[in-house]
């Protein structure tokens, strides 16, 4: 497994872009990685040990990126622009054009944005939205260092060094419907979110 130093960007998106799968961090816990593909896909399934019926998140470089491949309605917006990039996770509907298999047979997709510009550098060297979801085997607990990882997730490729903040996994928000549903808590709360929804509403 190759160790990659910080700024190895492109060396570590060369992996990514042909399907491999690499560890890097986020502000919140570090995450393994694939592009978004079908073997990309399958290989992240093989380094988690993670059942097919249970879909990865996403990873975009910014909104605009966000905005390919997810419905963003108003309410939504309100708390994109208010708390992301971040330690959050959105629960959005898909567009159309995303393949049913990134879906994971859905209507929806979990999505992050990227949190640091190590992270944002990443995506975009590879040219598109990352999956990226905790590195760790499945059900077990998050990795908080690299050496953690190379143990819980051997078949990795490798491992982009970088700095976590919180050490604690983001919160999951569901923005499907006309207010927002706390599905993981995390260290954003609903009382941010109403307040900030009501911050615009008084605008």
């Amino acid at each position: 497994m190759r160790r990659f130093e910080s700024d190895e960007i492109e060396a570590a998106a060369e992996v990514l872009k042909q399907d491999g799968c690499i560890a890097a961090a986020t502000d919140t816990v570090f995450g393994v990685c694939a592009r978004i593909s079908g073997e990309g896909m399958n290989r992240l399934y093989e380094v988690k040990n993670r059942p097919r019926s249970k879909q990865f998140p996403i990873m975009c470089a910014d909104v605009n990126q966000l905005r390919t491949v997810a419905e963003v309605s108003d309410m939504a917006d309100t708390i994109i622009q208010a708390f992301m990039p971040g330690p959050l996770t959105v629960i959005l509907k898909a567009k159309e054009s995303v393949p049913a298999a990134v879906r994971g047979g859905g209507s929806t997709l979990a999505i992050r944005l990227a949190t640091s510009s190590q992270l944002k550098q990443l995506i975009e060297a590879v040219g598109t939205p990352l999956f990226m979801t905790s590195a760790n085997q499945s059900g077990m607990p998050e990795c908080r260092t690299e050496e953690e990882i190379e143990v819980s997730c051997p078949k990795l490729d490798g491992i982009l060094e970088g700095t976590v903040f919180y050490n604690r996994a983001s919160t999951i928000a569901d923005l499907t419907g006309e207010t927002p549903k706390i599905l993981r808590e995390g260290p954003i709360t609903i009382e941010q979110m109403n307040q900030a929804l009501r911050r615009k509403t008084d605008d």
